[in-house]
């Protein structure tokens, strides 16, 4: 058994939701391990759905990783981690393929979410193409965020920099808020929105304040903290909350938690929203 496989054996897999999961979430902890090497976290950090699961407990899956550079550098080329990342897989008795992503031709979905200067891999076995993991790489991030190191044990005890608690809800909140899916929605947004505010996570409002201004998503004034809660009331009550389910379901182990999901709840969880400390 390799080793791939002995840490894929540390999960329950019942169906083929389960199965998939595991895979990306071992592929994922592979990759991270391969960037820790190559000196990538000196340079960049972790932040999104993914890190939230792997490093703080969320409980749901998600495919997509996120980084963020510390600072700006239009110049960035992940292709420069490759090899490490590849060496990595290598040990563990796997081969992978790492491509890159070209936006020539952005949806609206796309271009709602995914800034220009934002760059995007696919890492994927080489026999098995269809099971693959998103990378993002945030080249020109907004200001205003802080990071904190995290300790992996698989496939080897190493640090990961990721952004904290704070400033990871903000950038749910921005995505939950401006996310423009037309007539989709994307139920792990809301799952996030419902740990954050269950587990008492301060909002960064200014960081979220930073993010807005970047991706122009408010025409002009600044984002107080009653302008927020108004943009997010409204968001709820023009949700599909059955459809919110319905695209959460899969990437989760106990649907059983989604009973109680509807405008109300949510509506109630708005009013729950800790902010932390504006910073001097």
């Amino acid at each position: 058994m390799s080793v791939f496989d002995q840490m894929l054996s540390r999960y329950e897999i019942r169906t083929d939701d389960d199965r998939i999961n595991a895979q990306h979430e071992v592929m994922q902890q592979i990759t991270l391990a391969g960037l820790y090497r190559g000196g990538f976290f000196n340079n960049a950090a972790f932040y999104g759905g993914t890190c939230l699961h792997l490093f703080y407990g969320l409980q749901r899956f998600s495919g997509d990783m996120e980084f963020s550079l510390l600072q700006t550098d239009i110049d960035f080329k992940l292709e420069n981690y490759f090899e490490s990342i590849i060496n990595e897989f290598k040990s563990l008795g796997r081969d992978v393929v790492i491509s890159k992503k070209e936006k020539k031709n952005l949806t609206n979905i796309e271009s709602a979410f995914l800034k220009d200067d934002s760059a995007i891999y696919n890492v994927q076995f080489r026999t098995e193409r269809n099971i693959k993991i998103k990378i993002e790489v945030d080249v020109s991030p907004p200001s205003g965020f802080s990071t904190e190191h995290k300790f992996l044990l698989l496939p080897f005890s190493f640090m990961v920099r990721c952004y904290t608690l704070p400033d990871l809800y903000a950038g749910k909140m921005h995505a939950l808020l401006f996310r423009n899916w037309n007539d989709r929605v994307k139920g792990r947004d809301w799952y996030d929105f419902e740990w954050y505010v269950r587990n008492n996570a301060p909002l960064n409002l200014q960081h979220l304040s930073q993010r807005t201004k970047q991706f122009g998503s408010l025409l002009g004034g600044e984002l107080t903290q009653s302008i927020f809660i108004q943009l997010l009331r409204d968001k709820i009550s023009k949700t599909n909350m059955e459809m919110v389910k319905a695209d959460v379901k899969p990437f989760i182990k106990n649907s059983e938690e989604l009973e109680i999901w509807s405008t109300a709840y949510f509506t109630h969880l708005a009013e729950l929203i800790q902010f932390s400390k504006p910073s001097a």
